[in-house]
């Protein structure tokens, strides 16, 4: 993270605390008008930060992350340090065997390589549909997503109404945040993640579709870097008119 400068930066700290402060008092508003509300961790950089903010405050959120089958090492290797460092056991969501089953007999393990289409195809039976199991019942979902991770999330809203999520609300806490911030807070209050992101992997999905990215690239260009930035989402988070 030596691109990101100086971390203990006061003018840094100083913004980083009111953006702390904000996101608190959401999360709590969150837990105390929408319950029950979840969190869905892909236990990514501001994941971590939102973990560790729900923790410390003892919020009825509960934080869950979906297993797609084909994560990196690394992030099993971190879902085991949540446990052991704040004392949770993520409620993890697995793709239907029928579903992964057809899709693989009939496209092969890796055809997301081959067209948008059938990446879109895998990203659902491994993602979408899980995450619609693992929201039904619920009032609000909770994100990590941040506005300038990519082009598909510019003037990403703190809060949303989500009609294809079972109709709920949706809030981004940390949409306002950069990733100094972000990474100034993992590093101030010693928060565990991903062993990745120190190998220049900012964005981490399934270990077929990320790549470590170069000085210089967006923080989601090693996220299914063979399609154009205007594609690279994976039906979680699509924006409607």
């Amino acid at each position: 993270m030596n691109h990101l400068g100086k971390l203990d930066d006061p003018a840094l700290l100083d913004a980083l605390a009111s953006k702390v402060a904000d996101a608190r008092r959401l999360l709590r508003e969150i837990a105390d008008d929408f319950s029950p509300a979840a969190f869905a961790s892909s236990l990514g950089g501001e994941d971590m930060v939102l973990t560790d903010l729900i923790v410390r405050d003892a919020l009825a959120i509960e934080i869950f992350s979906l297993d797609t089958g084909r994560l990196p090492a690394e992030t099993y290797a971190l879902i085991a340090q949540v446990k052991s460092h704040y004392g949770l056991a993520l409620r993890l969501y697995y793709p239907r065997h029928d579903l992964a089953e057809a899709w693989t007999r009939e496209h092969g393990i890796d055809a997301f390589y081959e067209s948008v289409e059938l990446r879109k195809g895998c990203c659902h039976f491994r993602k979408v549909e899980p995450l619609q199991r693992a929201l039904a019942g619920r009032k609000a979902w909770i994100t990590g997503m941040r506005a300038q991770q990519s082009a598909t999330r510019e003037g990403l809203p703190v809060r949303s109404f989500d009609p294809g999520s079972g109709g709920l609300e949706k809030f981004n806490p940390l949409t306002a945040w950069s990733e100094r911030e972000v990474w100034a807070y993992l590093k101030q209050n010693q928060v565990p993640y991903n062993a990745l992101h120190d190998q220049f992997y900012p964005s981490i999905g399934c270990a077929p579709c990320t790549r470590a990215i170069t000085p210089g690239e967006d923080v989601r260009a090693g996220r299914w870097w063979w399609e154009n930035p205007e594609s690279k989402e994976c039906g979680l988070h699509i924006k409607r008119a």
